[in-house]
């Protein structure tokens, strides 16, 4: 069997490191090919000298630096790449066969489209990518001939409950459900929301996750990126993606068919199973995970519809789908400031939805010297506007409450 190789962008983030386990399972079958990451200097040292890739590059150009200076000391054989280019030439390389897409926000679309127009098999674990790529991400994939796998737990679920005939899809499906754990403020108080502190919100129920994602899924921004996620993976209409919450997450998500048949997909919360399907797909093989317990779910599993009032940001999800192309590209990159700004505590937990909710309201794409996105210097262009006025946003409620 010739080795598959392996692009892991993102490598030392959650994802990234469970990717990583996946891998070393299975050396037989893959073979570590090139790693980057944002700024972690030890743990991509550690990961260079494991896994011995071709190539290695950090997003930080200090970090850059001092991962070369620290690999040339060991004696390592690892390349160290430098600037945003590496990271599309990395994910388009000739000798690459696989990408798995984990880095986090925007900053991931540009070598996630460089994977997508040279046709790799890439698992995307960055929403982010699609969310902001919309059609112009799409198109790539189908240009490229790129197959491309759904990573986050709730698609994959989907994409595994589906025919691998993509063109029977329409027929089959209704609609589908995405579950959601609710995060850890599912029961707290609404009115007391404004004082969450950073490190509540980070102390997901059932994932060790980074901390922006962390945030997303107490907020359920999360689940709102996944609705618009879910509606380009599978060609649906935006009323055809629903959510529940299902605070157990053993249930990761559901298709409803046209016969009213529900087809779910069951395991415990472990990403290391959406990973090694996707890197093995068709195929299955040893994850790492553990079995699913049946005995132990005696307690029963719980579902019900999202309370829109203690989660008002899910609703963007499919109010920015309805809205001029671009704008969930807004929603995205307004979000990503906001959650960045609670995390340094210059705004309050309730306050990261206000920063949403006033950057939607200030930029429509389509009109004035806001053209639609067609390309992606457009969409990186409308990131920019929409970073900025976000924070605006955010100095001005950092302002109030001093």
């Amino acid at each position: 069997m010739t080795k598959q190789r392996v692009a892991v962008l993102g490598s030392t983030g959650s994802i990234g490191v469970n990717t990583l386990d996946v891998l070393a399972r299975h050396p037989d079958r893959f073979e570590v090919y090139a790693l980057t990451a944002a700024s972690r200097v030890d743990e991509m040292l550690a990961q260079c000298a494991r896994f011995a890739p071709r190539y290695a590059t950090m997003a930080d150009p200090v970090a850059c630096r001092m991962l070369a200076d620290r690999i040339k000391a060991e004696g390592l054989s690892t390349q160290v790449l430098s600037g945003d280019e590496a990271l599309c030439q990395i994910a388009a390389h000739e000798e690459v066969d696989v990408v798995m897409a984990a880095i986090v926000g925007a900053a991931g679309l540009a070598p996630c489209l460089a994977a997508a127009r040279a046709g790799k098999r890439l698992l995307l674990a960055n929403k982010e990518a699609i969310v902001v790529g919309g059609a112009l991400f799409m198109d790539a994939v189908r240009e490229g001939g790129a197959l491309l796998l759904p990573i986050d737990s709730e698609h994959s679920a989907i994409f595994q409950c589906l025919p691998e005939d993509r063109a029977t899809w329409s027929q089959r499906v209704d609609h589908i459900l995405l579950t959601s754990s609710g995060g850890p403020f599912r029961e707290r108080d609404p009115a007391t929301f404004s004082a969450v502190t950073p490190e509540q919100a980070v102390a997901h129920p059932n994932f060790a996750m980074g901390r922006k994602i962390s945030v997303d899924s107490a907020t359920m921004m999360n689940k709102a990126l996944e609705v618009i996620e879910a509606k380009w993976l599978f060609d649906l209409a935006p009323e055809q993606v629903r959510v529940l919450v299902h605070p157990q997450q053993i249930v990761h998500s559901m298709v409803v068919c046209r016969d009213n048949s529900v087809l779910a997909q069951l395991g415990t919360p472990d990403m290391r199973v959406p990973i090694a399907y996707g890197l093995s797909f068709p195929e299955r093989i040893e994850s790492g995970a553990a079995a699913l317990d049946f005995a132990r779910l005696a307690a029963g599993l719980s579902f019900q519809a999202p309370d829109h009032a203690r989660y008002p940001g899910l609703a963007l999800a499919w109010e920015t789908l309805r809205a001029p192309a671009g704008s969930t590209a807004v929603l995205n990159a307004a979000n990503e400031v906001a959650v960045a700004a609670f995390l340094d505590r210059r705004i309050r937990f309730d306050q990261i939805h206000a920063v949403n909710f006033s950057v939607l309201d200030g930029i429509t794409p389509g009109l004035s010297a806001t053209a639609p996105p067609a390309a992606l210097q457009d969409l990186l262009a409308l990131d920019a506007q929409a970073r900025a006025v976000a924070e605006q946003c955010v100095r001005r409620l950092s302002l109030q409450a001093a």
